[in-house]
């Protein structure tokens, strides 16, 4: 897994209108950051840094885990597997788009 498969498998989640409405940053340290703008029309999903409205900071693997279904992300958050920065309104929205 690495963070361009990450961007790839979101991008295909995400689509066009993710009626999200707003920037998250999926934050994995070193292995990279996968940014998904929902305010743009289409939505864009890029690996290059940004201001977002909303930071999820966490591992690759995890980030892995919450996009094949296997951990819930309020699970995830629980756990301490991911740090929400920012907007929590868009973390929450997050969570019925993956």
């Amino acid at each position: 897994m690495s963070i361009d498969s990450a961007a790839e498998a979101i991008r295909a989640k995400v689509g066009e209108n993710s009626g999200l409405g707003a920037t998250v940053k999926f934050d994995c340290g070193d292995e990279g950051v996968v940014l998904v703008d929902g305010a743009s029309s289409p939505n864009t999903v890029t690996t290059e840094d940004g201001e977002a409205d909303c930071t999820i900071a966490c591992e690759l693997e995890t980030l892995q885990a919450l996009i094949d279904g296997e951990l819930d992300p309020t699970a995830a958050f629980m756990q301490g597997k991911i740090k929400v920065s920012g907007d929590m309104n868009v973390a929450m929205k997050l969570s019925s788009v993956l």
